[in-house]
């Protein structure tokens, strides 16, 4: 017994009673207190309240982009939340209204002078696109006016430039040529664009209305760099054609000189100086200005030098009458179309994204997902095919000084005045200068820095990137696309779903704290507990019965451990399930099984940390029933003291 003296200070006093404490009494109270918390920590994740059902979580799914800018609540009256809501509604659709009451003239000013200076590189690129999607000229140039008009109004992206892109451009040739040849019926190749571009606008609006962004991330990108690599050097090939004036090839080559001038090239990228970046910018327009004048006044086309010839002027014509919505060509046509959806989708958030992240904000992947989308059904209605956010121009946008989307408007408007007062002036602009100006913008797409990079840090990502890169180069774009997504999606299925990481857990020195004894080798298993955790957010069908098997697979091998030293046999065995955001019917299936067994082996099978929609799923299959409610814990410290205490209790009973 400890006694604690009274205060005597005056010995004539009388004498005063003395308290007595009990150590061992002190112990039942931090026992019981203990006792108590664990029972109040198990009853917080025993009963917490059912998640959200799935009409409920599509219901603000659709509200969260449409409403993302506003908050739920306001203690405003009900005219003036209603009022507010119906403005935050129409800023949430169309940005403008947010940004533009605030546009100043100085902003206006660096618009002007970015749109001019982007406009300079746009009107040739936009007509050697068009060469490369089999297209006459003008449909080029219709692409530049229409599409950055309706993104600037709808769009968040403040630098990225809208119009044809080189990949998108040799996707569309490429894959429509293979059901409408563009030679022998070029209206029905052209009317069959106009199609695909309204099937792309549908695909990518749908996404961006329903919040199926995740899609698009299945490019990886990994899969991106390498998709865009090979489709540079396909599309350098197809230019050749054009630049030297070939008309017949052949596929016999020095294999081992080719080789050995790719890889020499490799040491010798070419140099950007950023404080010249308007010499690039501006260099194709006076390419293509030098080219035409000397073309025209030495007659070289009388001399076999191809050259543009007639170039449509005026405003964009509707094309509505042009749609094919029937016929056999109809289902070919969505799927292409849905595969440019992909791709320029992949492109515009990607350059969107790099640059929003140099200015310091955020652009939403939904909202543009429906702005490209609207977008392109506008421009499949006036004459033009599928546009997207080009790498290229973007960086020009961004270099110029460019404050807002208004360059996009100052873009499209001098393509039109161009439409409208110089196309009879391309005539004579020959062919093998818009194959140049095609080829000089390829090597921003082949990124050896960043394929490297990507080989260094993650050589499963590499293999991503190799597949889409060769998958283009070696047979078609669809192939490098499905290389690509099937070579990530497979990487998704086996390291996370199909074969998930399992960890032995330990605990580390003079710390509460449980984590993987391989990563940290100082962490102390304790004995005769197994604690595992699984690097999976899904426990499903797809890796349940693995999970299973391995638990007890380390169950038997620590028994036959414990038979040859001296060491208990494993007792209980700890499921961590603080990763686990979700399980089906075959992992409930699962854990029952692997409850029976351990059983059988007269092991106690607890669990730790589960997630809202795992215990809510637990309990209404009765398994927290099964394996008892007083072996659910909150985390895996309390489990192995629970565990423990049970083990020195049944060695005290017998």
């Amino acid at each position: 017994m400890l006694r604690v003296p009274s205060n005597t200070s005056n010995s004539t006093m009388g004498s005063q009673p003395v308290e007595t404490f009990s150590v061992e009494e002190q112990r039942r109270k931090l026992d019981v207190e203990d006792a108590t918390g664990h029972l109040e920590r198990v009853q917080w994740v025993l009963n917490s309240p059912d998640p959200p059902g799935l009409l409920q979580e599509l219901g603000s799914s659709v509200r969260e982009i449409i409403f993302s800018h506003g908050n739920k609540h306001t203690s405003s009256a009900a005219r003036q939340k209603q009022q507010s809501r119906a403005i935050k509604f129409l800023q949430g659709i169309f940005p403008i209204l947010r940004w533009g009451r605030n546009y100043k003239a100085s902003q206006f000013k660096n618009d002007l002078m970015a749109g001019l200076t982007l406009a300079s590189l746009s009107i040739p690129q936009s007509i050697g696109y068009a060469n490369l999607a089999k297209l006459d000229p003008q449909y080029g140039l219709y692409t530049s006016v229409i599409p950055p008009l309706i993104y600037t109004i709808m769009g968040s992206s403040r630098e990225i430039a809208i119009g044809p892109v080189a990949v998108v451009s040799m996707l569309l040739s490429s894959m429509i040529g293979e059901i409408q040849d563009p030679l022998a019926d070029p209206v029905a190749y052209r009317n069959l664009v106009f199609t695909v571009t309204l099937f792309a606008g549908t695909f990518q609006a749908i996404f961006g209305l329903f919040r199926l962004g995740f899609l698009v991330d299945f490019l990886s990108h990994a899969s991106i760099v390498g998709f865009m690599g090979g489709a540079a050097i396909v599309i350098g090939l197809q230019q050749l054609k054009g630049l030297l004036g070939i008309s017949h090839f052949t596929t016999k080559t020095d294999v081992v000189s080719v080789l050995h001038s790719a890889f020499t090239s490799i040491h010798h990228p070419g140099r950007r100086n950023r404080k010249l970046f308007w010499f690039p910018a501006i260099a194709p327009l006076v390419s293509v200005i030098l080219s035409t004048l000397i073309v025209y006044l030495t007659k070289a086309d009388k001399h076999g030098v191809n050259i543009v010839r007639h170039i449509k002027g005026g405003l964009n014509r509707s094309s509505i009458h042009d749609l094919q919505l029937s016929g056999p060509q109809v289902g070919q046509a969505a799927k292409i179309g849905l595969i440019s959806a992909i791709v320029a989708l992949t492109e515009a958030i990607a350059v969107g994204r790099s640059f929003a992240s140099i200015k310091g904000y955020h652009i939403d992947g939904n909202k543009e997902m429906l702005a490209l989308g609207f977008m392109n059904i506008a421009g499949s209605l006036s004459s033009c095919y599928v546009a997207t956010g080009s790498f290229s121009r973007t960086a020009v946008n961004f270099s110029a000084g460019c404050q807002t989307s208004v360059s996009n408007i100052v873009m499209a408007i001098t393509v039109l005045v161009s439409l409208e007062l110089f196309t009879t002036l391309l005539y004579y602009t020959p062919t093998a200068i818009l194959a140049s100006i095609v080829l000089s913008a390829l090597p921003g797409l082949i990124d050896i820095r960043e394929a490297y990079y990507i080989w260094k840090v993650d050589k499963l990502d590499f293999i991503a990137c190799i597949g889409a890169f060769f998958g283009v180069l070696f047979a078609s774009v669809e192939i490098g696309l499905l290389a690509a997504v099937t070579i990530s999606f497979a990487r998704i299925l086996l390291m996370n779903a199909i074969r998930p990481g399992i960890e032995t857990l330990g605990r580390l020195p003079r710390a509460d704290v449980y984590c993987d004894i391989n990563q940290y080798p100082m962490a102390v298993k304790t004995p005769g507990i197994l604690a595992v955790r699984i690097n999976s957010a899904l426990l499903c069908f797809a890796n349940a019965n693995f999970i299973r098997e391995r638990i007890l697979r380390w169950v038997a091998e620590e028994l036959d451990e414990s038979k040859e030293s001296t060491e208990g046999r494993i007792q209980a065995v700890i499921f961590d399930m603080s990763n686990v955001m979700n399980i089906d019917t075959a992992g409930i299936l699962a854990l029952e099984e692997l409850h029976k067994e351990l059983l059988l082996h007269g092991t106690q099978f607890a669990i730790a940390n589960p997630k809202w929609q795992v215990i809510h799923k637990l309990r209404l299959a009765e398994f927290i029933d099964r394996i008892g409610r007083e072996w659910v814990f909150l985390t895996v410290s309390e489990a192995v003291d629970a565990c423990v205490s049970s083990k020195l209790t049944a060695l005290a009973n017998c």
